[in-house]
């Protein structure tokens, strides 16, 4: 099921405000090999027989305060895996601009079992109601390496940030219509453009990125099986999995074409490991029956990692609309008898919400500043200044 990630371009003055506080990564290129080996030395555990757990808690530096609250509410449970979206909007932002991804980067490099999951869009203007004909010609733009150079940038900025060994999840829910880098137009042309990607990302040097192919669960548009691009250029065989219809209940959504079974079926055809980007809650309500079915879907199978996408309507903990599925979340995930419902995070979700679509769930985005013309973000001063500075919101006007 698609999910709508539009976020703002923060203009000119965030833009230099971003290089600034960045300066402490990117001034030296000289210093890359040794951020590189950091990363190396850091390497999340191969697949096996764990299941890293995580939460979409917010794209940003949000996020990363929020996995140590959700880490406390479910009694100690570890959240291993940090999980963040690059905005599709401009060529700029899907490059990973430094001031976005530092603060990852350094909850990531904070212990050596944690995983960053990045959703990557294959092309700007992302969300834009692009139509197919446009969509067939900057594939087929893509696939003759119009776009390297982005994505070429991307690579070099996480080897850089010290995390080469991100997981890509490039061009997510492509089976669907919602986004530019959808496949149906021209399957061909799409297939050939995540080659032309991910050749292009693993020619930087000290990379040791794994790219997730994640559809959403059913058929959708087209089935997911014609996007798939090659075993030699996917690491990880995921879904995106919502509890909504056309399937009327979870055996529905195992068996249904294209479904839960096929994922695991198709992944042990080609050697691949499965995982779960994005799941939860949607269209069917506060379903407790689901979320037990599909942790225990979870725990059978043993994908590479699992990220919950908590918010409302789909979250656990930062969403109080769904206290039976929560209470079940927490006690299946942290084994907490008699859990409650879930106590609100610490600090209110930032930003707000733009008006959800029918069939599709809304992330927050930056907060408009009230009083004026512009937008206020947190920077992480203290991933590079220490005890000396903490984070700081600023505000951005046009």
């Amino acid at each position: 099921m698609p999910v709508q990630r539009r976020l703002t371009n923060f203009g000119v003055g965030a833009t230099a405000l971003c290089l600034l506080v960045g300066g402490a990564v990117l001034a030296d290129r000289d210093a890359e090999d040794t951020q590189a080996g950091k990363g190396a030395a850091q390497q999340a555990p191969e697949p096996g027989t764990t299941t890293a757990i995580g939460a979409y808690l917010d794209y940003g530096p949000k996020g990363v305060q929020r996995m140590g609250e959700l880490s406390r509410w479910l009694g100690g449970t570890e959240m291993r895996v940090g999980h963040s979206y690059l905005p599709g909007d401009l060529w700029e932002n899907i490059e990973g601009r430094p001031g976005f991804l530092a603060s990852w980067a350094a909850w990531r490099k904070a212990a050596d079992d944690r995983m960053f999951v990045l959703n990557t869009p294959m092309l700007e203007r992302n969300e834009e109601h692009v139509s197919d004909d446009e969509v067939r010609g900057l594939l087929r733009d893509g696939a003759e390496g119009r776009f390297d150079e982005h994505f070429r940038r991307l690579a070099e900025r996480l080897v850089l940030l010290g995390v080469p060994d991100t997981v890509i999840v490039l061009g997510w829910e492509m089976n669907g219509t919602t986004y530019t880098h959808r496949c149906g137009p021209d399957p061909v042309a799409w297939k050939a453009y995540w080659n032309r990607i991910v050749t292009t990302m693993r020619s930087v040097s000290g990379q040791e990125f794994r790219f997730d192919f994640a559809p959403s669960r059913g058929r959708d548009a087209v089935p997911w099986t014609e996007c798939y691009p090659g075993d030699d250029v996917v690491d990880i065989i995921g879904m995106d999995s919502y509890d909504q219809p056309p399937a009327r209940d979870f055996d529905e959504q195992v068996n249904e074409p294209y479904g839960l079974q096929k994922q695991v079926d198709f992944a042990a055809e080609h050697g691949k490991p499965i995982s779960f980007p994005e799941w939860g809650l949607f269209r069917n309500g506060d379903n407790p029956e689901y979320m037990r079915r599909m942790l225990e879907w979870i725990e059978q199978h043993k994908p590479v990692y699992q990220t919950i996408t908590d918010y409302c309507p789909h979250g656990v903990w930062q969403c109080s609309e769904n206290p039976e599925s929560s209470r079940v979340f927490r006690e299946m995930l942290s084994g907490l008898p008699n859990a409650t419902e879930p106590s609100a995070p610490a600090a209110d979700p930032s930003g707000t919400p733009t008006a959800p679509k029918p069939d599709k769930p809304t992330p927050t985005v930056p907060t408009p500043d009230t009083n004026g013309s512009g937008w206020c973000f947190t920077v992480p001063l203290s991933d590079w200044f220490g005890q000396w500075l903490s984070d700081r919101e600023f505000c951005v006007r046009g």
